[in-house]
């Protein structure tokens, strides 16, 4: 008797063109939702070092400024500043405290002291007065800033080597961009290595904590599985004639 007489190999046709169909579905639909919610972005320059380096691909999550919260990675565009995007990072929020430095030549923010695992191990061309020898410093820079009122506090993660907001402490609102001038938040790097850029814990106590993150291993797992499902699917009807043919070779023989 054929497998398709006692009706399994025509349920076996049907169930494999479903899971072709959501393989599709899944497969094409994280494609679209990432086109929608993420904008690919190449790094210029150096001043991100080392969580990204130039020529870097990143992806962005297309956000509201509003959504911003320290420790995001964001690409913004301020005239004050260039005319082309920038990617820095936030380190404080409207009404923050912003100060560099503290013992052992750490950032505060609200007089608490960050541990940044993120920054270049470059040390600054400039010893700071009152930081401890070893180990790394914040800046070569000594600033003290309260971020206005919608206005975020940003910095390269190396220090040693980045125009951010110390390069405009003399400007109005003390090097601080406002929030609508962001318009995405950095997730993960996706040329030429994938990886996701993970919210910094040093933020998590202060007031607001820190962002959530976006949908992106979502996507990829949706795209992933609607991939396998589709070579799944596909496979199945070659597979099974074969599987037959040899089951009916094998009744033959006997």
């Amino acid at each position: 008797m054929s497998g398709g007489s006692d009706g399994r190999g025509g349920l076996g046709n049907v169930l494999s063109g479903i899971a072709v169909a959501i393989g599709f579905v899944l497969f094409l639909g994280g494609f679209v939702w990432g086109a929608v919610i993420y904008q690919p972005y190449t790094v210029p320059t150096d001043s991100m070092v080392p969580t990204v380096r130039p020529g870097d691909r990143v992806l962005a999550q297309r956000i509201d400024g509003g959504e911003v919260r320290r420790g995001d990675v964001v690409i913004f565009t301020d005239s004050l500043w260039s005319d082309t995007p920038m990617v820095k990072r936030v380190v404080g929020i409207d009404g923050d405290t912003v100060k560099c430095c503290g013992a052992g030549g750490r950032l505060t923010v609200n007089g608490r002291e960050l541990d940044e695992p993120y920054i270049d191990d470059a040390k600054p061309a400039v010893a700071l007065e009152g930081a401890a020898p070893p180990g790394r410093a914040a800046s070569d820079t000594l600033f003290e800033v309260t971020v206005p009122e919608g206005n975020l506090f940003l910095l390269g993660d190396r220090r040693a080597g980045s125009l951010d907001s110390r390069a405009h402490l003399q400007e109005a609102g003390q090097g601080t961009v406002p929030r609508s001038a962001v318009n995405g938040r950095v997730d993960a790097r996706a040329w030429p290595s994938m990886t996701m850029l993970e919210r910094p814990t040093t933020y998590r106590s202060l007031a607001g904590g820190v962002s959530s993150p976006g949908p992106l291993r979502l996507q990829v797992i949706a795209i992933v599985l609607g991939a396998a499902l589709v070579v799944v699917g596909a496979a199945y009807g070659p597979l099974a004639r074969v599987l037959g043919r040899g089951r009916r070779e094998r009744s033959d023989a006997r």
